[in-house]
């Protein structure tokens, strides 16, 4: 019986293909719409597979070796075969508007998807307000939505099984006080001055699990209680009602819309940090998409969203997929 053979994933030899003919990885890298660092991961997991050397790397200059000009026709082919097999399958597709959810007006998801409609001005994307990446995430399953934001990490695994994701931003975290809160007066709020607080964090709420998560991981062995399940408030007005009354701190990230009768604060001491990811369903081509992906890249890259301060917390776990492709 012959050993069995390796499978390729595409992905490799797209990272391959874009190094060789860039030879230059950040050029490559953003190409593809991806981290540097996840591209020269695809490349040496592809050398790996492949039991090959397929670049000389030296600190001014990139070149193919022997095995790497050998590779270079047939990872064209092999890739414009796929090309043509999605084209094929999917021109209907790529004509319909692409649906994006962008949790509410006023974050970093609106951000992109207008940069988006600028680079694809033939394309319609359209906004949907699904409030909650996990909410999102079944739609998307459901082909009654393609593109969502939020924390990947945070989803069930057999569904991030399903959805692949770009990091986009590690988006700092804040708190929403009511105007007289004893805390309102700090221009930043330490998460230590939390403790015996208790914070509302969409408990009880299905569509936003990866968030009450996350505030999970932040409030352990702070002394910062979790808010107890509560009716989902819809809309902006009927929040700020029910946070008038109730007045419980909420954890927000800082770009969250102003509300009247609040503040909002950053939380420091370490800055807690909500890492964003553009997230869509496995196999969707779009035009759309590909847009959504460059606009990512684009405004990461001019505002400094992946980069951050030595001072911050996030869940490892995060760390690890906001540092690898999906």
């Amino acid at each position: 019986m012959s050993a069995q053979q390796p499978i390729l994933d595409p992905r490799l030899l797209r990272a391959f293909l874009a190094v060789a003919e860039e030879l230059h990885f950040t050029r490559a890298a953003s190409r593809l719409y991806v981290a540097q660092q996840a591209l020269s991961r695809d490349v040496r997991r592809l050398e790996r597979e492949l039991g090959a050397d397929l670049f000389v790397r030296t600190t001014r200059q990139v070149a193919l070796t022997a095995d790497g000009e050998r590779l270079l026709p047939y990872a064209r082919r092999v890739l414009e075969a796929q090309d043509e097999l999605l084209s094929a399958f999917t021109r209907g597709q790529r004509e319909r508007p692409l649906l994006v959810d962008v949790n509410s007006p006023g974050l970093v998801s609106g951000r992109v998807l207008d940069r988006a409609r600028e680079l694809a001005p033939g394309s319609e994307l359209m906004a949907r307000f699904e409030s909650g990446l996990t909410g999102a995430a079944g739609e998307m399953l459901a082909g009654r939505l393609d593109a969502s934001f939020g924390r990947f990490a945070g989803l069930d695994p057999a569904l991030r099984a399903r959805l692949e994701q770009q990091p986009v931003r590690y988006e700092p975290m804040a708190v929403v006080l009511p105007e007289d809160h004893h805390l309102a007066a700090l221009d930043e709020v330490p998460l230590a001055a939390l403790a015996g607080e208790t914070v509302y964090a969409g408990a009880g709420n299905p569509r936003t699990l990866e968030w009450t998560d996350l505030a999970r991981h932040l409030f352990e062995g702070r002394g910062i209680a979790l808010a107890p399940p509560a009716p989902v408030a819809v809309g902006a007005e009927e929040f700020r009602r029910v946070m008038a009354r109730t007045r419980t701190p909420v954890l927000v990230v800082v770009d969250f819309p102003a509300m009247a009768e609040t503040v909002l604060k950053p939380l420091v001491d370490p800055v807690p940090l909500s890492p964003v990811s553009l997230v869509w369903r496995k196999g969707l081509v779009h035009p759309g998409i590909d847009a959504l992906r460059r606009a990512a890249v684009e405004l990461a890259g001019e505002e400094g969203w992946l980069r951050h301060p030595l001072d911050v917390w996030i869940p490892a776990t995060d760390a690890l997929i906001m540092m690898s492709p999906s």
